[in-house]
């Protein structure tokens, strides 16, 4: 099943988290059309790439003109008008930047793997059901809400203004009439009666008056609440919301949502500032005594002016945080003299400043970095597929200053990837007479010069941003505060279902508490130190419980990936629960476990059963990824081989545990079809044998220590058939080079 039919699937709950990530950028609708060519495509290797990236970007709009082909036929209207428009839009917007579109979809099916794995967990973390909360939800239309009651109060206004407005240039018509008549002309009772009439719309001015400076009041004040306390939560909110996103929670939505409510208390306010000019225009033409705009309108457009400030400088975001292309899925950490990309909004989209606004980013105040390449962009509506006013630098460099290194040679080598930076961003609005400077911050990054630092440099932007919602505390470190065991290992799951599709369930996280803490435990309330984390080395080890991790976060990624998202590698289980979990399976019934002494190792154990009734359990040498890269781990599994005393070697592996057939499990993962015998013209040029590698280990009865490490003989299928078929075991032996040790 293609994982766009799993995600169909997915309960309304998590259907509505898709739809999130899905917008102009990559339209569902071709991800619908597309699910089985898009989830075949590199796209992760792509966007590191601008070749292969170009070529699948041709590709893609190849494969959208035969689905156009196709719903012409159909005669489908609505279809083929969509299909145009995308088509379109996808070849103006990435023709000249093809590796963005392999990011975004990168980042797209590994957003669906992340739900995926989230669905199919019992129940959420204690992290995501913070983010999750009803009590959020509820907020946020509140929101929505009120700005849109205090979009509609100022409107009103506006029609009490110009009423006012109307009132007073009759009151202006009618009294110059009277100022211009004869003297003797005033004294006659028709005057007299008018001059009353005009005291009457005099009294009424000041009482509209009095009333539109209260209404405006009003606006000011829901205005200034609703700032003061909801929509700064909301943006709050937001931003932890992106802190957890950014080491592998999920992702984060509603800034849409919170543009839409800035730029229209934004337009609230400054029609409110309108009015308040007018107000002042029609001072100019008539004031009398106890007037009240002289008296409340000018604390009344300070009171404007200071929102005005806030809103604006509240609303200068970076929208996603500074990333390497390389290495997308770890964002903050940044390599010397490797270009990364950062993106900036302002929540205020207001037309007159496309093009208006010139961000200018630089790095640190301690002089120690510089960035290098494009560093002041205009932001604009045109780059952003929604439209929002935006920039985004995607050639920026951090290089050290060589004064603060020393010599060249030693450039970078005394890095510490417990050493906070920030890229900063500063700009300056000026619109409608009123000039506001703006600086925003990224989140803490950390600096390295080498790839090697790049887990270490991770680990502690896992920390940081679980630890705390501090944007910008850079002596974090100083003093690392403990995170509670129950939601680093959330986090440890997350790393697990965005970097490699699936996440951990209760019992392999179960078997991380228990290496962390060396016991079990009741992990819901437990705190755990940074250095318990990153720098102390497992008991009996040579390495980090990070360092370990990191290893196989890796092994996975690069050699046995399918199988990890298929759900086949039980990974975290330790020697003693695995020999609890095979005792009373079927001999020849297996698992595949990560090892704990060997770092990035595989292996996997199986249970026999001897002729006197016994169970035994056997397991071979972890798989590191220099074996894993010379023969894929399936084909190892397949054909695995064991000589057992004076038997042919047999293939020992019958079941995966609980008990499904191996082939079953592994076939669709099989590099070829099992190996047959063939005859030497069979092969391939000049008159070769094919060869394969078998692996092929022994395992002596009558030993009681455990043997060599196991190894790969290579072998090719007619010449083993041969020496299965003529040769005893004995013989056989002194070929095989590796052996099996008991566990």
């Amino acid at each position: 099943m293609s994982q766009w039919s799993q995600v169909q699937q997915l309960e309304i709950k998590f259907l509505e988290q898709v739809d999130q990530f899905y917008d102009d950028n990559f339209p569902m609708e071709i991800r619908h059309l597309l699910a089985q060519w898009i989830e075949s495509q590199d796209w992760e290797a792509a966007s590191n790439n601008e070749a292969m990236a170009t070529i699948l970007l041709q590709n893609l709009l190849i494969q959208v003109d035969e689905q156009l082909d196709r719903v012409s036929q159909e005669k489908n209207l609505l279809l083929i008008h969509n299909l145009k428009r995308i088509r379109k839009l996808l070849q103006g917007k990435y023709h000249g930047n093809p590796m963005h579109i392999a990011v975004i979809i990168s980042n797209c099916l590994r957003e669906e793997r992340r739900i995926l794995a989230a669905a199919s967990m019992p129940v959420q973390g204690p992290l995501e059901k913070s983010l999750q909360n009803s009590v959020v939800s509820e907020r946020q239309r509140n929101v929505e809400h009120k700005v849109s009651a205090i979009k509609n109060s100022a409107q009103m206004t506006d029609q009490d203004v110009k009423y006012l407005e109307d009132l007073q240039e009759e009151f202006d018509f009618r009294y110059k009439t009277i100022q211009s008549l004869e003297q003797s002309d005033k004294n006659s009772a028709l005057i007299k009666q008018e001059m009353l009439a005009l005291q009457a719309m005099l009294n009424t001015l000041d009482y509209k008056r009095k009333e539109v400076l209260s209404k405006i009041g009003r606006v000011i004040h829901e205005i200034d609440t609703l700032m003061s306390n909801m929509l700064t939560e909301e943006l709050l909110d937001w931003k932890r919301r992106q802190q957890i996103a950014c080491i592998g929670g999920p992702l984060h939505g509603g800034l849409d949502q919170l543009q839409n409510c800035f730029t229209l208390l934004a337009e609230s306010l400054f029609q409110v500032r309108r009015q308040l000019e007018k107000l002042d225009e029609l001072l100019t033409r008539l004031t009398y005594d106890g007037d009240p705009i002289p008296l409340q309108r000018p604390q009344l457009l300070e009171k404007v002016n200071f929102l005005l400030y806030n809103l604006f400088r509240n609303s200068f975001v970076v929208e996603r945080q500074p990333c390497m292309p390389t290495h997308p899925q770890r964002p903050m950490v940044l390599k010397t003299l490797i270009q990364f990309t950062v993106k900036l909004r302002l929540l205020i989209k207001l037309p007159e400043l496309n093009y208006q606004i010139r961000v200018k980013a630089t790095i640190d105040n301690n002089r120690r970095f510089v960035l290098c390449g494009t560093h002041v962009k205009a932001m604009n509506m045109d780059e952003s597929a929604n439209g929002s006013l935006s920039v985004e630098f995607r050639h920026l460099q951090p290089k050290e200053m060589k004064s603060s290194a020393g010599s060249k040679g030693n450039e970078g080598s005394h890095m510490v990837t417990e050493e906070l930076h920030s890229i900063s961003f500063e700009t300056q609005v000026c619109l409608y007479g009123l000039t506001i400077n703006l600086e925003t911050s990224s989140l803490p990054v950390v600096m390295i010069s080498n790839v090697s630092q790049l887990p270490n440099a991770w680990a502690s932007i896992i920390w940081y941003n679980l630890s705390t919602n501090d944007p910008q505390n850079l002596s974090f470190f100083n003093n690392p505060p403990a995170a509670t065991l129950s939601q680093l290992l959330e986090v440890l799951s997350w790393q697990f279902s965005s970097y490699v599709g699936r996440g951990l369930n209760s019992e392999q996280l179960n078997m991380l508490a228990e290496k962390l803490m060396g016991q079990q435990v009741s992990y819901n309330d437990y705190q755990l130190s940074w250095a318990k984390f990153c720098k102390e080395h497992l008991p009996g080890k040579s390495f980090t419980f990070w360092v370990w991790l990191e290893a196989i976060l890796d092994l996975i990624k690069k050699h046995i990936l399918p199988l990890w998202i298929d759900g086949y590698v039980m990974g975290f289980v330790s020697k003693e629960k695995e020999r609890i979990l095979l005792k009373d399976k079927t001999p020849g019934t297996f698992l595949l476990r990560f090892s704990e002494s060997n770092l990035g190792g595989i292996t996997f154990t199986w249970v026999d059963q001897l002729e006197n009734g016994d169970v035994t359990f056997h397991s071979v040498e972890p798989y590191n990824k220099g074996r894993l890269s010379a023969l894929p781990f399936a084909d190892i599994l397949r054909d695995y081989k064991v000589i057992m005393a004076d038997n042919v070697p047999e293939n020992p592996l019958k079941y995966l545990y609980p008990d499904i057939p191996k082939d079953k499990a592994f076939g669709k993962h099989y590099s070829c079809q099992p190996n047959e015998v063939s005859k030497p013209s069979d092969g391939g040029g000049k008159g070769y044998v094919p060869s394969v590698f078998i692996p092929v280990s022994k395992i002596l009865n009558d030993s009681t220590d455990p043997h060599s490490p196991s190894d790969l003989l290579p072998m090719s299928p007619s010449v083993y058939a041969v020496l299965r078929e003529h040769l005893s075991p004995t013989v056989i032996e002194t070929a095989v080079c590796c052996k099996l040790f008991h566990s």
